[in-house]
C-alpha cells in the first residue's frame, strides 16, 4: 500500500524548492532595500519642506517684530515730545492755543504706540507658539518604523 501523500520529496525537489526560496528572499531583501531606499528619500523631502515652512513663518513674524519695535519706537518719541511740549506749557502758563502742542503729539503718540505694540504681540505670541521640532515628520517616522518592522516579521 503506497500513499503518494506521505512520501518525502525527493533530493531535486527539495533543491528546486531551496531555488525558489533563496530567490524569493533575495527579491525580499532587494524590494525591502528599494521600499526602504524610497521611504527615508521621501522622509527628507518631507523634513525639508516641513522646516522651510517654519522658518518661512519665523523669518515673516521675526519681520513683524522689528517693524513693530520701530513702530513702537516712534510712539516713544512721540510720547516724549508730547511730554516735554506738556511741561513746556504747565511751567509757561500759557493760554489754551499753545496746549494744542503738546496735545496734538500726545494722540498721534499714543495711536502709534498702540499701533506698534499690537504688532509686537501679536509677533510675539505667535513665534512662541511655533517648535522647531518637525512634527510631521517624526509621526511619519514612527508609522514607518511600525511598517519596516512588519514587513520584516
Amino acid at each position: 500500500m503506497s500513499t503518494s501523500h506521505s512520501q518525502s520529496p525527493g533530493p531535486a525537489s527539495r533543491s528546486q524548492a531551496a531555488e525558489n526560496d533563496s530567490r524569493s528572499i533575495a527579491d525580499l531583501i532587494r524590494e525591502l532595500r528599494d521600499e526602504s531606499t524610497t521611504l527615508v528619500r521621501e522622509e527628507i523631502s518631507l523634513a525639508k519642506t516641513e522646516m522651510s515652512e517654519k522658518a518661512s513663518v519665523v523669518g515673516r513674524n521675526a519681520g513683524m517684530l522689528v517693524a513693530g519695535g520701530a513702530v513702537a519706537h516712534l510712539g516713544l518719541i512721540f510720547l516724549l515730545i508730547a511730554l516735554s511740549y506738556g511741561l513746556y506749557v504747565a511751567i509757561g502758563s500759557a493760554g489754551l492755543p499753545v496746549h494744542a502742542l503738546w496735545i496734538a503729539p500726545l494722540i498721534v503718540g499714543l495711536v502709534v504706540s498702540i499701533v506698534g505694540l499690537s504688532m509686537f504681540m501679536k509677533a510675539k505670541s505667535t513665534l512662541a507658539d511655533i517648535s522647531p521640532v518637525p512634527k510631521r515628520t517624526i509621526e511619519s517616522l514612527k508609522e514607518d518604523k511600525q511598517w519596516a518592522t512588519n514587513k520584516v516579521s
